[in-house]
């Protein structure tokens, strides 16, 4: 298929010599009998970029030949995608999503040959909404999301929930196995933030994106569930954050007027308050695994991490209510006041924490890094957040713990039955306090009140909120199970540069 003339011409240089050199372009008339091939190379840092090369011909036969075998080629690749479901979140970001897509997105798909039916969301979990019923997935080879994460999570729900519904499995149950998904997800980048693409692709930049779903690689992804007893909640693929996180979350959904300036605001907002929660996490740990939070190691496509791992995630699966039955020997707990409990499943990284909240976290491999930051003063907790914005190790401080799980549970304190007080006890504690007292007397009391124990100062007294994806979980008390569901357009040899990648072949 023609579609564009080249940008530049090129052609080899003298007798004898293996480089090329750039040629003024000259008219149809002088160079009649020629063919462009467009490819990928990788440009700085990793953003791709398309480049084009034109090949002169000395009759039209031969360059037909040319144009012929080089398109019989690219059309045996069968991880090229041919038809995409692509949706696109009006209303992401700074509002750009459409505009992006039609002037850097749809140009090259179609110059790829990609066919696309596009869809541009009325209203929220319209993307969702249709997957799960409406789409007719046979159709497509992958399905492409335009917008920020929340885009990317409506994308996700919808084929995994469609996926596990074709399957015959039931989602709710926190024990019940789950099919991957066999259609293959491309971001697009147009939101706020963007982390899930910054983290996965390297660079917030659509033609980037779009090149990447070109070439067709597959990257398998780790996908959390989480319940709430036996009823389901979320899936998750970045962040579940607990206390400053889920706070922050909370305070900026008041402010979306703001943009996202409303996330900075909402943050040093919540750093002063300094409040930490008192629960219970319990977590299964991921102790035969290759690496370790703590190795600095990255994850790339490829992993060797990841591909060791996958396979023993496959064989502790059967093992996982063997263990649970023999009253919870594998499982160990944790008790305490926590500022933040975070668990990632990829590094997080974004332009603003260019290593992430987990450096050495793994796309594909089963676990996560569950991430448990204990009460400390304000100035240690700034040197925690500080730290993700520099190559120092975040973890080497007294008051910060990581573990690579493969199952996690959390209870509030006013969720538990144990010797501790729950939450009715505490507000009828402070009730009495506060009638027994009067004048000077009373605000000293509950002063000393407030210092020991903050998190009861206010409604709700003892529980934050979950952050997951950037949405609001509706119960605090939670558990988690990670495993592999997702497949993304990630490239297969993402360190090698540069790197030319054959994307198309037309006569000129």
């Amino acid at each position: 298929m023609c579609t564009s003339r080249c940008t530049s011409r090129c052609t080899s240089g003298a007798k004898g010599s293996r480089r090329w050199q750039k040629i003024p372009q000259r008219d149809d008339e002088d160079s009649p009998h020629a063919f462009t091939v467009s490819y990928v190379q990788r440009a700085r840092r990793a953003a791709w970029r398309l480049r084009d090369v034109t090949f002169l011909c000395a009759d039209a036969a031969l360059c037909g030949r040319w144009v012929r075998t080089l398109t019989e080629q690219l059309s045996a690749l069968a991880q090229r995608p041919r038809r995409l479901l692509v949706y696109i979140n009006p209303l992401s970001g700074k509002r750009h999503g459409e505009r992006i897509y039609r002037h850097k997105v749809a140009p090259l798909f179609s110059r790829a040959n990609i066919s696309t039916s596009v869809i541009v969301t009325q209203h929220a979990n319209h993307a969702r909404d249709h997957l799960r019923t409406e789409a007719e997935l046979q159709n497509y080879d992958g399905v492409v999301c335009v917008g920020g994460d929340g885009m990317f999570s409506e994308v996700m729900h919808g084929l995994v929930l469609r996926t596990q519904r074709d399957q015959g499995r039931d989602h709710h149950h926190p024990d019940q196995d789950l099919a991957q998904t066999g259609l293959r997800i491309g971001i697009i980048p147009a939101g706020s933030t963007d982390c899930i693409c910054f983290a996965t692709v390297g660079a917030n930049d659509p033609v980037t994106s779009s090149l990447h779903i070109i070439v067709g690689d597959c990257q398998p992804m780790d996908v959390c569930s989480v319940h709430h007893g036996d009823a389901f909640l979320r899936y998750s693929v970045s962040l579940l954050g607990y206390g400053f996180y889920g706070d922050v979350l909370s305070d900026s959904e008041r402010r979306r007027w703001m943009g996202p300036a409303r996330y900075d605001v909402s943050g040093v907002k919540k750093f002063l308050s300094h409040r930490y929660y008192e629960g219970t996490v319990s977590y299964l740990p991921a102790s035969d695994v290759l690496g370790t939070p703590r190795d600095r190691a990255p994850c790339r496509t490829g992993c060797v991490v990841c591909q060791y791992n996958r396979p023993l995630e496959e064989e502790k699966e059967g093992k996982l209510k063997m263990e649970e039955s023999h009253e919870g020997l594998a499982w160990r707990s944790v008790r305490g006041k926590f500022l933040a409990i975070n668990a990632v499943s990829m590094s997080c990284a974004c332009p603003r924490s260019p290593q992430g909240l987990s450096p050495a976290a793994h796309l594909a491999d089963g676990t996560t890094d569950l991430i448990l930051v204990r009460n400390s003063s304000r100035l240690a907790f700034l040197r925690h957040l500080l730290r993700h914005t520099s190559k120092d190790d975040q973890f080497d401080l007294g008051f910060v713990e990581v573990h690579r799980v493969r199952r996690f549970r959390f209870t509030p304190r006013f969720c538990q039955s144990d010797s501790e007080l729950d939450l009715q006890e505490l507000l009828q504690e402070k009730e009495q306090k506060e009638k027994e007292v009067a004048g000077s007397q009373a605000r000293r009391i509950l002063g000393q009140l407030c210092r020991e124990h903050p998190a009861c100062c206010r409604t709700p007294p003892c529980a934050s909120c979950w952050n997951c994806d950037g949405e609001i979980l509706p119960h605090a008390d939670i558990q988690v199970r990670y495993t592999t569901l997702l497949l993304l357009f990630l490239p297969l040899l993402l360190l090698l540069a540069p790197l030319l990648l054959l994307l198309l072949a037309h006569s000129t």
